[in-house]
């Protein structure tokens, strides 16, 4: 007994001493907490509360006392400077005046003078003008932050692991900082950072080369893949000594590093797009483990409505539930991708479930069954559903794959295969800053479009913008003028952004601008959101043809004169093509069962260097850091002669 206490004291001793001489704090586990959410307080990850506490891997119960690791960030005085206008000078342009001259003159930015004289957003600065120029004073305060961040403004050519790098984060922690950052960063863009000092922030050296760690990886897999050693990654990452490697983390490679290694990003000519690209893969060369795989598949068939005994109930429910249809079409797609993993020699077990559309039901699944030899569950199809399969199972580090749904929470072992509104919208401004050819972009929206209208603005600072004409009561009246329109076109190649919900508007608009095209003047219409109103009756579809449509889509449409074996094998069983639901549950089905097949387990097989592609969809997984995984991967697509393609 006495042996016992002694050394319960001789190791309370040993972590007091250790916790103190590393600057470690404890944190006592409330109510409702999670890891994520407590790694996420303290500014840190996941994996460092792990490292400390192995145990809280297994269970994680209330008044349980973790050893919290300090957080990289600090908080340090900052003195800021900040400016109050004292009063305004009137400037009358000049003929050849610019808007820079006259910012270099005043010693004022150029968009303070446009914040100020509102009309240089949508015009040009023309003789004439009559600018209100601000004078400042300058308020200085030294204030210490309550929080340990501070606001950077990134600079031109910074991408996501420039900026991770110079302050000293993983680009997981970086995406945690700001949840709402573009998946793209734009010169301008304001995020949250590490409150260090600017003697601190690391500097890109052109003489280096930088990699991205991926998940999993250790030293000996760098050692093969960066031909670099363990030590000569310390020498120039000396974080590494404390820390130790960490998915997201970037390293400095020395400069004779072969770029053509797979992630080594060159200091001097990589961007946040080219970081974001990826050649697609095709899983069935990399086969590896061909062990029998083991998915679940829960849908809202609610077979407990239909009479079995009953062909024309079943029929009726059929055609008048669109869940059951759904999930019927997504079934049989999941069952053809069965087949097609099976002539690859990989045998696919796959058990279905019901869920009835009911939270009742879907625990009742959860306690009479045994998941924890799954390796994966695709749905269900609901997002309170799924949000309560995958909180139960992510103990058990079960894969959930949402078909459809947004969830809600993105816990750690969920996949959102839908591609956010965010990143539809930032694929498409991407597409258009890849044109090089001579352009002119216009913006045309409502004014309950004005917000995307305003941030395209921000991307295309010399975009013209155009509102619905308004009614006598000041709303919109849903039309334009041929005068509102030329007024902006400008011949050679004119870019029409329509941003709008109404059906009526648009088709004034397309209306409008396929008479308005001919031999000197090119009009190609696009839209960050192809919504139902593009659909309506009264949408010509050879006004949008002519116009060439260009829109981001989560997935395209197959040929039907190239017809794969996956659309011919339908055709031939059913005698129809298939739905898109059908087709997305043989996409994303085979997709599971190739990455199971290429890896030890799916979260391994997602990083974001992995992008797959199929008959309509594609994937390509980013990972949040105090979450689940997301579909990177979006189509760009126009209207090409009365069909849809992909735009190149």
């Amino acid at each position: 007994m006495k042996k016992h206490l002694l050394l319960a004291i001789v190791i309370m001793l040993s972590c007091s001493f250790f916790m103190h001489a590393q600057d470690f704090k404890t944190h006592k586990v409330k109510q409702g907490e999670t890891i994520e959410t407590i790694a996420k307080s303290y500014l840190i990850t996941v994996s460092d509360i792990y490292a400390l506490n192995p145990d809280a891997k297994k269970k994680l119960d209330v008044d349980t006392v973790l050893i919290i690791p300090s957080s990289k960030v600090k908080n340090e005085p900052l003195v800021e400077n900040s400016k109050e206008v004292i009063d305004y000078k009137t400037h009358k342009t000049k003929r050849k005046e610019t808007l820079y001259s006259i910012s270099k003159k005043y010693n004022v930015e150029i968009e303070d003078i446009k914040k100020y004289n509102t009309f240089l957003y949508a015009n040009n600065l023309r003789k004439g003008d009559k600018l209100k120029i601000p004078r400042y004073k300058t308020i200085v305060s030294n204030e210490s932050l309550n929080n340990t961040l501070k606001k950077y403004t990134v600079l031109p050519t910074e991408g996501k692991w420039r900026v991770a790098y110079k302050f000293g984060i993983t680009v997981p922690e970086l995406e945690a900082l700001n949840p709402e950052m573009n998946a793209v960063l734009q010169p301008g863009d304001v995020l949250n950072m590490p409150n260090i000092s600017n003697k601190e922030e690391k500097i890109i050296e052109d003489n280096y080369s930088y990699y991205t760690v991926l998940k999993s990886e250790g030293y000996m897999a760098l050692k093969r893949k960066l031909n670099v050693d363990k030590e000569t990654l310390e020498t120039l990452n000396p974080e590494l000594k404390d820390g130790g490697l960490k998915l997201g983390m970037v390293l400095k490679l020395p400069a004779e590093t072969t770029k053509e290694s797979e992630g080594v990003l060159e200091a001097t000519s990589v961007t946040a797009t080219n970081i974001e690209a990826v050649e697609n893969v095709n899983l069935t060369d990399h086969l590896t483990n061909l062990k029998a795989k083991r998915i679940a598949l829960m849908m809202p068939y609610r077979l407990n409505r239909i009479d079995a005994n009953s062909e024309k109930d079943a029929k009726r429910i059929i055609k008048t539930d669109s869940r059951l249809s759904i999930s019927l079409d997504f079934h049989i797609g999941a069952l053809m991708a069965l087949d097609s993993a099976k002539q690859l020699g990989l045998s696919t077990y796959m058990k279905v479930f019901d869920t009835r559309d009911q939270v009742s039901e879907v625990l009742n699944i959860l306690n009479s069954n045994d998941f924890s030899e799954y390796d994966a569950v695709i749905g269900p199809l609901m997002p309170a559903n799924l949000e309560r399969v995958a909180s139960t199972l992510k103990s058990d580090d079960i894969p959930v794959i949402s078909p459809f749904a947004m969830p809600e929470h993105l816990y750690e072992n969920v996949y959102q295969t839908i591609p956010s509104n965010d990143l539809l919208e930032t694929a498409m401004i991407n597409y258009v800053k890849s044109d090089t050819l001579p352009k002119q972009i216009i913006i045309i929206s409502d004014t309950k479009s004005k917000a995307i209208s305003n941030r395209l603005k921000a991307e295309f600072p010399s975009a013209k913008q155009v509102f619905s004409r308004k009614n006598k009561e000041g709303k919109d009246a849903n039309y334009l003028l041929d005068s509102d329109v030329l007024n902006v076109l400008k011949s050679g190649r004119n870019l029409v952004f329509l941003e709008t919900e109404s059906e009526a508007f648009i088709s004034n608009v397309t209306s409008r601008l396929n008479s308005l095209t001919d031999d000197k003047r090119t009009i190609i219409l696009m839209t960050t959101d192809k919504n139902k109103a593009f659909e309506g009756k009264d949408i010509s579809n050879y006004h949008l043809s002519n116009l060439q449509l260009h829109y981001p889509s989560v997935n395209k449409v197959f040929s039907t004169t190239n017809k794969n074996s996956f659309v011919k094998a339908y055709e031939n069983e059913y005698g129809v093509p298939p739905s898109k639901y059908a087709v997305r549950g043989f996409d994303l089905t085979l997709d599971v069962i190739l990455r199971l097949a290429s890896e030890d387990d799916l979260f391994k097989a997602s990083g974001k260097d992995v992008e797959t592609e199929y008959i309509e969809n594609k994937f390509r997984y980013g990972k949040k850091l105090f979450g689940g995984y997301y579909n990177e991967s979006v189509y760009v697509l126009k209207y090409d002669e009365l069909t849809i393609v992909e735009a190149k």
